[in-house]
């Protein structure tokens, strides 16, 4: 495949983490040249890009050019290139010293950035570090509903660089996307100082939320300069420098960018993003006519991406900790590749998220690494060493290690054949083959959910998709993987091992220009948008014809980018085809219905930003149609592989040696250079007019037929996948389907799915407060309902009494028949943001009985037989009621038509499970889907046993007793009190909260269901393996909770803090009481403000407490919620606040040999009137520190008024706000750990 003959060289290279890989035309070849070389190799050359076009330069030419010449670039047409050196400084932390500007008040915005903790159940809560060292608070502040202030002095922010040796800055002010004023003095008073770079986030990103453009700006100002060095470095060894040599570098967007374009924030996807545009200009359309999962299996990770006729690009993606917001190609990069570490645990074969890397690598390396999937895939004949790379052992020059490998299958072998006789003594020793296939076929189910979840999300079958696979492992794993997804069609590039580097010569030259505009989408707006666009068309041609390109050669796509009002989902929308009939708003609500399944009616259409892509086409590289071949394929020679079959020979081809027409019938290995392409039975590979490979996938899954009796140790690990993907889809159908910003973006919700018995199979880690919540919820209703549960019933509950946490907490459950028998439930938990009671927001602090909260439902068939029961549900909301009210009503809901479009998305969820959970019966057969069922139960009772075991001897070394007690207190002085008995023998362990006061008149009392979940956070906590989240949990635990205390309360008590609150405590004495580390801030900081107009809820974050080996992490949700914090800029875009302060509270976590967290301090100040209410604790009693510890600083909440007066509010209240007035929430830090 190539343009024809070249007149000059042309370079398409793709300098990667591990490897180097170059596409090269050479003058008088027609077929291009491919080589691979080390990225880093010091002891032979420099650089490894200038390496390779030396050597092929010296090799086609005949001219000798020593490796200290610079490079003659006469007979050099042109080089297009992508880099990883952006990425690798960014994963490395290893960019320039920075120092971060900020508009005062908000030093810490970025490191608190949405709150939220990376991984839920990780005690340690591992952020990544900051990219700046430095914090320059500036005096300046602007306003929306204003202009700007008055520019300020410009001496408040000199001074930052003197003899820190910091010369290099990111801005960030508030607001600046739409006025840029003061970021640009900042830059012009910064550069006058002597810094080399600044990076304002105005001129990067022009986009309202202040965090992503801040964190934008940070990665650019930390790797512009590291690539500019490189880019300098690179250049300088050709002849004449850059003016003599035509070079282009690929973007995060897909597109070329010459190199005094080519900055930081654009750079960190330069090598993925060749791969794209790889395999979508060579396949798609060419190839198949089905939309493309691009499938692109290296080392230690896989880019998952998909292509049907444009590239799906995002504003937004998160790459080593750090948020980027610009137009990028998107891209889902999965923590599975050859590397991922192969483990036996639990009794199940885990595969990854742990990577052995590339040093010391996988055991066959040489170098004493750890089982991978590349020993696997050598195990079963996939990997041959004869066409591997002899590049291994202290010379560097020996094949792969089979035996070494072969050894330690072995060696892991007896571990789990000895387990499998544990539990079935007439079980047959697994062969070692077995084992390695076992292994790669969840690998293969690992690589699979996250393609399933990158379709569906956005509305798409999986089903009707090609697989384009490339990558050097990915040719491997194709044919299983898309059976496993029901593709019918895998197509593998003649150049899938270099398709990165390949796809830099097919790319086009990207200008991309875009600025805010905020108005509602109507007649005169879409006017004023046009003008704006006219405008930009006109900068982009300018930018490109500057780059040599000709009228004819460019074209330009304008956007709006567009949102419902009062949503916070925005969607890039391009301007509909002439012709069409269609407006900017007929397009947009078309691309809202086909990513989240409903419009929204009667709301206005918001404009946020013009934005106008000009590409500069250049046509480098060309398809190359091939003569058809008549002659027969010959086969190289045979290789033995191991299939589920069993070991077969099977005929080997080389991909050279094959033409146009040839067809191989599966199993058959074709090589292609170093990759390894298996077609396995049932398949059919076709030699494509392009040479490509075109594998057509005949059959579909086959129904398994497994033992019930004991878990199959490989199925046990693919089950646990498949559950938990059901319910973690049914979150993405909820998440896309539902219109409330508490489920949409603050991510308030779960699903899971349960037994016909209501005991939970899988709960996806959305919010930790509902885990194994659910499951007393779908008892209860299959108590109350027996028999009166029929096909197309869906139940509605949100009573604490059914099983519910608290009333904005709705649940909705679904039975799931199968050929006329129950056989699961599915159920979706969300909270919304209104649901009626004496407050507007439904938590209010002063509810002393239910009926003041809200709605309270506790059994209501929201759909019988197919039939949504709207009237009935709409007349349970709206009015809620009890006999003892006296008269007395109780406000209803205040947005029926979110909660209605929200309980429409939780039905769409549900019905989103039942429908894979048909598939996996049809599948694998009813009675091995819910043998499985039970077999992952007891997987995880296997985990926390051990656990138990594991903590109980510690505990009774330490204490010299297996009973541990522990007591806190609420603000109020309830007692909650816990005495923990262990037995190391068994591993158990009984939960006892005798002496917890009684109920209390006040509304943090906490529901059984809510005490279940903190106890089953915690033990997924102290397991610290990835296990699934079901009722197998909580078999080894014994819970007791007196009746009538505040964690087990009456049904008329008032319960909304006891989710919110009470849950915190609970966490708190547990992981205290297992002494696994100190008290978090222990409350959520709920706060609520609104009017007849508005409602708005947040919830913020604090300290967490200190352990063993680790220090508190400031200003971060804690435990019992991950919710999402709104950014300050839409923050006071959609509501009447301004927001003075964000910032870490400094020193407000205990001391210690280990410090706790900081927390948070918060001030608002409200610009009209209206009504705000604060529901917290730990105002009183501080959060505790743990052997030797301080004790976290206590939190605070006060009112300023207008007048200058400061009011204590307590830790609960309610209150009217006028214009001016000023609220300061400062929360908890966490305890210490050991003796300072």
């Amino acid at each position: 495949m190539g343009s024809g003959t070249a007149e000059k060289f042309r370079f398409c290279i793709d300098r990667g983490g591990t490897f180097t890989d170059i596409y090269a035309e050479v003058p008088g070849r027609r077929e291009g040249y491919v080589t691979k070389l080390l990225s880093v190799d010091p002891s032979n050359y420099d650089d490894a890009p200038i390496e390779g076009i030396r050597r092929i330069l010296e090799e086609f030419s005949g001219e000798r050019i020593p490796r200290s010449a610079k490079i003659p670039t006469s007979k050099i047409e042109w080089i297009r290139m992508g880099t990883t050196v952006a990425t690798n400084a960014l994963l490395e932390r290893k960019g320039e010293r920075i120092a971060l500007c900020v508009t005062r008040g908000f030093r810490d915005l970025l490191q608190i950035g949405n709150q939220a903790r990376p991984n839920i159940f990780d005690l340690k809560v591992s952020k990544p570090s900051n990219l700046y060292e430095e914090v320059i608070e500036v005096d300046e502040r602007v306003e929306l509903v204003r202009d700007g202030d008055s520019d300020r002095d410009e001496s408040s922010v000199e001074g930052i660089s003197g003899e820190l040796g910091i010369r290099c800055l990111a801005v960030v002010l508030m607001h600046s996307y739409t006025y840029p004023h003061h970021e640009l003095l900042v830059e012009k008073l910064a550069l006058g100082m002597g810094f080399k770079h600044v990076s304002l986030s105005s001129s990067l990103t022009p986009m309202v939320r202040a965090v992503p453009r801040g964190l934008t700006a940070s990665v650019d100002a930390y790797l512009t300069p590291v690539i500019k060095e490189y880019l300098s470095g690179f250049m300088s060894r050709f002849e004449g420098g850059s003016e003599q040599v035509n070079v282009l570098f690929m973007q995060s967007d897909g597109g070329l960018a010459p190199e005094r374009r080519f900055s930081g924030h654009k750079a960190v996807l330069s090598g993925p993003a060749g791969g794209v545009v790889g395999y979508s200009q060579t396949l798609f359309g060419l190839e198949t006519s089905k939309p493309l999962i691009g499938f692109d299996m290296g080392g230690t990770s896989t880019d998952v991406s998909r292509y049907d006729g444009s590239y799906e690009q995002v504003l937004e993606t998160q790459i080593a900790g750090a948020i980027i917001q610009a137009p990028q190609l998107d891209i889902n990069t999965v923590a599975a590749g050859g590397g991922s570490k192969l483990k036996f645990q639990f009794g199940a074969f885990k595969v990854g998220p742990e990577s052995v890397g590339a040093h010391p690598g996988p055991v066959c390396y040489r170098k004493g690494g750890e089982l991978a999937i590349t020993d696997a895939n050598l195990i079963l004949g996939t990997v041959i060493p004869e066409y591997f790379p002899s590049i291994f052992g202290p010379n560097e020059d020996m094949p792969l290690d089979y035996e070494a490998t072969r050894k330690a299958f072995e060696n892991l072998a007896v571990e789990i054949n000895s387990h499998r006789k544990s539990q079935d003594p007439s079980a047959k020793d697994m062969a070692i083959e077995e084992i390695a296939l076992g292994f790669v076929n969840v690998a293969n189910e690992t690589m699979c959910r996250p393609i399933r979840q990158l379709t569906e999300m956005k509305g798409h079958d999986t089903k009707n998709h090609a697989l384009a696979c490339f990558g050097g492992a990915g040719p491997q794993h194709a044919c299983a993987m898309a059976r496993s997804l029901g593709m019918s069609e895998v197509l593998v590039h003649r150049y899938c091992g270099i398709l990165s580097a390949y796809g830099m010569g097919l790319a086009d030259v990207i200008e991309d220009l875009q600025e805010p505009y905020s108005a509602v989408y109507n007649t005169e707006s879409s006017a004023e948008a046009s003008r704006r666009e006219v405008l930009l068309v006109k900068q982009v041609k300018e930018k490109l014809m500057e780059q040599g390109f000709g009228e004819e050669s460019i074209r330009t796509d304008s956007y709006l980018n567009l949102r419902y009002e009062g949503t916070d989902t925005a969607i890039m929308v391009k301007q509909p085809e002439q012709g069409s009939g269609n407006d900017y708003a007929d397009e947009f609500e078309k691309l809202f219905q086909q990513e989240y399944g409903f419009k929204l009616q009667n709301r206005k259409i918001l404009i946020c930003d013009v934005r106008v892509q000009g590409v500069g086409s250049t046509n480098i590289l060309q398809p190359r149609e091939l003569m058809q071949i008549s002659t027969k394929p010959v086969k190289e020679s045979s290789c033995q592989i191991y299939f589920s079959s069993g070991w077969q020979d099977t005929p080997l081809y080389k991909l050279e040696n094959l033409g146009y027409g040839h067809v191989l019938e599966g199993p058959a290995v074709i090589m292609n250079g170093n990759s390894t392409v298996i077609i396995e039975k049932d398949c059919k590979a076709i030699i494509t007019k392009y040479g490509n490979i075109k594998i057509e996938i005949n059959a579909a899954p086959s129904t398994v037929s497994i033992s019930e009796k004991v878990a199959d140790v490989v199925q046990l690990s693919i089950f646990n996948h498949r559950f938990m993907g059901i319910a973690e889809q049914m979150g993405r159908t909820l998440q896309r389907t539902s219109i409330s910003t508490n489920i949409k973006e603050r991510l308030d919700f779960s699903c899971a799915l349960f037994g016909p018995d209501g005991g939970l199979v899988a709960n996806a880690p959305h919010v930790p407060v509902h885990l194994g919540a659910m499951s007393s919820t779908v008892c209860w209703q299959l108590n109350f309902w027996g028999d009166n549960l029929h096909e197309g019933d869906v139940l509605v509950t949100n009573h604490p009494c059914s099983g519910g946490s608290h009333l904005p907490d709705i649940t909705v459950v679904t039975p799931v028949f199968y050929h006329g028998k129950l056989v699961f439930f599915v159920a979706s938990r969300g909270h919304h943001a209104e649901i009626g009671g004496i407050t507007p927001g439904s938590m209010p602090p002063f509810s002393k009985c239910i009926w003041e909260e809200g709605a309270a439902i506790r059994a209501f068939k929201l759909v019988e037989r197919g039939v949504f029961q709207e009237e009935g549900i709409v007349q349970l909301l709206q009015s809620p009621c009890s006999d003892e009210l006296s008269g007395y009503k109780i406000p209803g809901t205040r947005r029926i038509q979110d909660n209605l479009s929200d309980l429409h998305a939780q039905v769409a969820a549900n019905q989103r499970g039942i429908s894979l959970i048909k598939e996996l019966i049809n599948q694998y057969g009813l009675v091995t889907v819910q043998s499985y069922m039970n077999h992952v139960q007891k997987n995880a009772e296997v985990a926390v046993r051990e656990m138990l075991k594991t903590v109980a001897s510690r505990v009774a070394k330490e204490n010299g007793s297996c009973v541990v007690e522990d007591e806190d207190y609420m603000d109020d002085g309830s007692v909650l009190h816990l005495k923990l008995t262990l037995d190391a023998i068994k591993g158990e362990a009984t939960i006892d909260f005798e002496g917890t006061s009684p109920e209390v008149y006040g509304n943090w009392n906490a529901p059984e269901a809510v005490t279940t979940a903190a106890v089953i956070y915690c033990l997924r906590c102290l397991v610290d393996v990835d296990i699934p989240l079901n009722q197998g949990c909580l078999a080894p635990v014994k819970i007791l909770i007196p009746k009538g205390s505040f964690l087990s309360p009456s049904d008329k008590a008032a319960v909304v803090g006891g989710n919110v609150l009470t849950s915190q405590r609970v966490t708190d004495v547990i992981l205290m009481a297992f002494q696994a580390c100190a008290c978090s801030q222990g409350c959520m900081n709920n706060l609520t403000f609104g009017d007849d107009t508005f409602g708005y809820y947040e919830t913020i974050g604090g300290g967490c407490g200190a352990g063993p080996t680790w220090d508190g992490t400031s200003g971060v949700q804690c435990h019992m919620t991950n919710t999402r914090m709104t950014d300050p800029e839409i923050f006071e875009q959609r509501y009447p606040v301004l927001l003075h302060t964000f910032s870490i509270r400094e020193n407000s976590g205990g001391s210690g040999l280990h410090r706790g967290g900081d927390g948070l301090v918060r001030e608002i100040e409200f610009r009209r009137s209206i009504v705000v209410s604060i529901l917290s604790e730990r105002r009183v009693h501080a959060p505790r520190g743990l052997k030797g510890g301080r004790d976290g600083a206590r939190g605070a909440n006060y009112l300023v008024r207008k007048d200058g007066r400061k009011i204590y509010l307590g830790g609960k209240n309610t209150v009217t706000v006028s214009a001016g007035d000023i609220l300061q929430i400062f929360t908890p830090g966490g305890g210490g750990f050991g003796s300072p």
